[in-house]
């Protein structure tokens, strides 16, 4: 099974600019274009939160237009910068998305069982977990304990030494690496909302944070320094499983580069 994870795509009311500078809109258009032309077409698309930009319906009627190209099932999870209940109207054909409360669902239809997990707070940007979703991630778990099991949510439970975003992660991430460690069918935790790429050993298993389809976030680990961010490069993450290698996660870059070559 090949999985691509697409994340903070941060679309816009149509015309208009992601922070005023860059055509979110557009990169996202190619992101899903790169998908397409991929040699092996992915079977299934995770699009790990900000999916737009401020939570409104005009963004979401945006994204709604783009995600028409997108030929592969996909599925969604919110961000801090969406909206919970916007995001549900707009994909209220998705119907593994809960009703009501947070949008943590399970999708048990492949051969990689899929975990969304919704860390967000209504008009915060850290992350939370309730015991609610803790206990219902627990149950889920232990009802299927040899499936492999990919686990995602928006905020990393971790800390990434870049301080300006170590004080958006996820709030008290103890009580869900209890949970993930009690799982050896947990192939990998998944997340985004740090617009880099990013690699951590944790809870038994390993983390793999998702790149933006439009900026990243400059790396600086100086305290005190201003937060800033680049205008690309554009990349995804593909997740390919096999029942022989189990898991294996690559950096696909969405921007054009010279090349190929005929040597490596």
């Amino acid at each position: 099974m090949l999985i691509a994870q697409l994340s903070d795509i941060h679309i816009r009311p149509d015309g208009q600019l992601y922070k005023g500078l860059v055509d979110s809109n557009r990169m996202f258009a190619q992101a899903i274009q790169h998908l397409g032309q991929l040699d092996r077409r992915p079977d299934l698309v995770l699009i790990s939160g900000d999916l737009v930009d401020e939570g409104t319906p005009g963004e979401y009627d945006m994204l709604l237009r783009l995600l028409r190209e997108l030929t592969i099932p996909f599925v969604v999870l919110p961000g801090n910068h969406d909206s919970r209940e916007a995001l549900r109207r707009a994909f209220r054909g998705h119907t593994y998305l809960p009703i009501a409360g947070p949008l943590d669902f399970c999708i048990d239809d492949h051969p990689v069982r899929i975990i969304g997990l919704d860390s967000c707070v209504a008009g915060r940007h850290h992350g939370e977990l309730d015991s609610a979703s803790l206990r219902w991630l627990r149950d889920v778990l232990s009802a299927e304990r040899t499936k492999p099991t990919l686990v995602f949510l928006h905020h990393p439970p971790f800390v990434c030494g870049i301080p300006y975003l170590d004080e958006y992660s996820l709030r008290e991430p103890a009580a869900l690496e209890a949970v993930i460690a009690g799982a050896a069918n947990v192939e990998a935790v998944l997340c985004g909302h740090v617009h880099r790429v990013m690699f951590r050993r944790w809870a038994n298993t390993v983390i793999a944070a998702c790149p933006s389809t439009t900026t990243q976030i400059a790396l600086q680990m100086r305290h005190g320094a201003s937060p800033q961010s680049f205008a690309g490069p554009a990349q995804c993450l593909l997740h390919l499983w096999s029942p022989a290698e189990g898991l294996v996660s690559h950096v696909s870059d969405i921007d054009s580069h010279p090349g190929p070559y005929p040597f490596f």
